[in-house]
């Protein structure tokens, strides 16, 4: 993992594999800032949703026994959005995935998809 101090905090920058091994192990809560379609159509699974538009620091599950991982599609809105939460002072330590989802998926990680056959969700491997 990578690290940044900031003048707010620390910001950690996690490859796909830390994320994928953290999560395996329920050490990591995952947080997608991504809209609302982009979630329907393809997200980690398990990771909750918080679109970037709307996000709000004081009230997202930060804080906790577990760190908070954020990610979007390429990391641009999920490093934007880390940058904002140590601004705003709530943590003084959160993360988000390097390359994004796109990233997850080349590393060839598991996630939930749609069946576009169908539209029914699907675990993709």
């Amino acid at each position: 993992m990578k690290t940044e101090q900031t003048g707010h905090g620390t910001l950690e920058t996690w490859t796909p594999d830390e994320v994928a091994r953290a999560l395996a192990d329920g050490k990591i809560a995952m947080i997608d800032v991504r809209t609302p379609a982009e979630y329907m159509q393809e997200q980690i699974e398990g990771a909750l949703l918080a679109p970037m538009a709307y996000i709000v620091p004081e009230r997202l599950p930060l804080g906790g026994d577990r760190p908070v991982v954020l990610y979007c599609g390429g990391s641009r809105r999920s490093e934007a959005v880390a940058r904002q939460i140590l601004e705003s002072g709530v943590v003084d330590r959160i993360a988000h995935l390097e390359g994004g989802f796109g990233a997850w998926k080349e590393a060839g990680k598991p996630y939930r998809g749609t069946d576009l056959a169908t539209g029914a969700p699907k675990l993709v491997r």
